[in-house]
């Protein structure tokens, strides 16, 4: 009767030690599974104001320039400046060959006096009113002739400036060159080309930081001064110029410059850089956004770096769960486990 219990009992102790078996089998199944997703840590997007801020290279001139030459070549007498020396409006910089001006001035005298000779003539009926008329037509000619040789005999600045070239000596005679070149530079004019996208932006008026690298890290302020009308068809950029006070001449013409133009602010996404992974053998950068437990591939495009964070321009949107830490590896599709 024993026997035969122990026998019966058999099938139902084999059942309850194969049932025990697969229990186990799949618990440690499980625990495998849950080892293989990626600890990670996230961080929810949120949109901020981000200054719209761009940087153009851009170059410094002279907001005037003048050539000093006369009218007609002739031969230098006097030079009274030379490079690097400042002078003012109206100031005498160069003296031409007199000859001229002098034998001009000689007629000019002689016609005076005939003229004054015909008018007492005319006076009691001596000549008539066609030859008084004839000589003071005369006297008026060679009076305009008198001037213009004197304003070339006798050279003078315009503007206020600077002498940047001197191309002659005294004794030299002028001829295609011009004798002097004088630039204002007080202020300085920035010249910098816009790309198009930007065009409906820039104002006249705007303010905008100028930096030179040969001055360092110093920032002058400028303001926009004249928006150029047409585009270049190959560069499909505008210029822009920038007028910039320079009273103590520090910054001079040739140097090269870059301006920050600031147009305003737009909200938008600003996430740590220890997010953004780079595509390897191409510009893309992307991130991981976590959802439903998964990790998503996602391109980003980048904006301006701002200390150790990123602004993007396009691919992610607010509340967006991007992961920080633990991206390193990761394919699109990886099981996560988010932690703190």
């Amino acid at each position: 009767m024993k026997k035969y219990n122990l026998v019966k009992l058999l099938p139902v102790l084999a059942a309850a030690l194969l049932a025990s078996c697969a229990g186990k089998g799949a618990s440690e199944n499980t625990e495998g599974e849950a080892s293989k997703k990626r600890s990670v840590r996230v961080e929810t997007v949120q949109l901020v104001p981000v200054d719209q801020i761009t940087t153009f290279t851009a170059s410094v001139e002279a907001d005037q320039v003048n050539n000093i030459a006369p009218a007609m070549g002739g031969r230098i007498r006097k030079i009274y400046v030379d490079v690097g020396s400042k002078v003012r409006m109206g100031q005498a910089v160069a003296a031409m060959d007199a000859a001229s001006y002098t034998q001009q001035e000689t007629q000019v005298s002689t016609l005076r006096r005939d003229f004054e000779r015909y008018q007492e003539l005319y006076a009691v009926g001596g000549i008539s009113k066609q030859q008084l008329d004839q000589l003071r037509t005369q006297l008026e000619v060679a009076e305009t002739a008198l001037k213009n040789l004197g304003e070339n005999t006798t050279l003078v600045s315009p503007i206020n400036g600077v002498v940047t070239a001197r191309n002659y000596d005294p004794g030299d005679v002028a001829m295609q060159l011009p004798i002097l070149t004088i630039e204002n530079i007080n202020p300085v004019k920035v010249v910098v080309n816009v790309s198009e996208s930007y065009y409906s932006r820039v104002q006249l008026g705007m303010p905008v930081e100028v930096t030179v690298d040969a001055l360092g890290s110093e920032t002058f302020t400028g303001k926009v001064s004249l928006i150029h009308p047409t585009f270049d068809p190959v560069s499909h950029t505008f210029t822009v110029e920038i007028s910039v006070a320079n009273s103590d001449m520090r910054l001079r013409p040739g140097m090269y410059a870059r301006v920050k133009m600031n147009f305003g602010t737009i909200e938008r996404p600003l996430i740590t850089d220890m997010a953004v992974l780079k595509q390897v053998g191409s510009n893309d950068r992307y991130v991981f956004v976590e959802k439903d437990g998964k990790a998503h591939y996602v391109v980003v495009e980048l904006g301006a770096r701002i200390g150790n964070k990123y602004e993007i321009i396009s691919g992610l949107n607010a509340d967006d769960r991007i992961i920080i830490q633990g991206n390193n590896g990761l394919i699109d599709g990886t099981e996560v486990e988010v932690v703190e």
